[in-house]
């Protein structure tokens, strides 16, 4: 697991995109799909991290009504 904390979002990504091919092809043996199911929910929560991570970070710049500037934090959706 510390290897994948490791990966960037992008690669955590991508190795998603592969095990959802993986688990797609009815050939892969049960054993293989579920090491491979495990894997992804590990990269899903590391991800769900990771954008939370960057989600805290962004600030929303408003303009007031006397032309200054202020920041605040970025609420989400749905928050």
């Amino acid at each position: 697991m510390e290897e994948m904390k490791n990966q960037s979002f992008e690669e955590m990504l991508k190795r998603l995109e592969e095990i959802v091919r993986a688990l797609d092809n009815v050939e892969t043996p049960l054993e293989t799909s579920l090491a491979l199911f495990e894997e992804g929910a590990k990269l899903v929560r590391l991800c769900t991290d990771k954008l939370d991570a960057a989600q805290q970070k962004v600030t929303i710049l408003t303009s007031a009504p006397d032309g200054s500037v202020t920041e605040a934090p970025f609420q989400g959706i749905g928050r």
